[in-house]
């Protein structure tokens, strides 16, 4: 019996590889919208972050998810990504 492959990804908050659907994927549509992508699917160019407050302050910091979509990202894109994380790992 062959073990099935798992897709890995990089978070851009913290740089480590985790499995992809661990991570929260930020999409750069072809239309120039960006919005969270929960089932993967969508078209577009992908980030992934980490679901952590912490992975989250370290993108908007470093500037991850602008230079991975070389344009500007709206603030709320930030707000939707901090409202998604999960409750234990979530700072008000």
């Amino acid at each position: 019996m062959t073990q099935k492959k798992i897709p890995m990804r990089m978070c851009v908050g913290c740089r480590e590889m985790k499995e992809k659907r661990e991570l929260i994927r930020v999409v750069h549509t072809p239309e120039g919208e960006i919005m969270l992508d929960f089932k993967g699917k969508a078209n577009g160019r992908g980030a992934y972050l980490c679901n952590s407050a912490a992975c989250l302050r370290n993108a908007q910091k470093s500037r991850a998810l602008e230079r991975a979509f070389e344009c500007a990202i709206p603030e709320g894109v930030f707000d939707q990504l901090q409202r998604q994380m999960s409750p234990e790992t979530r700072e008000e």
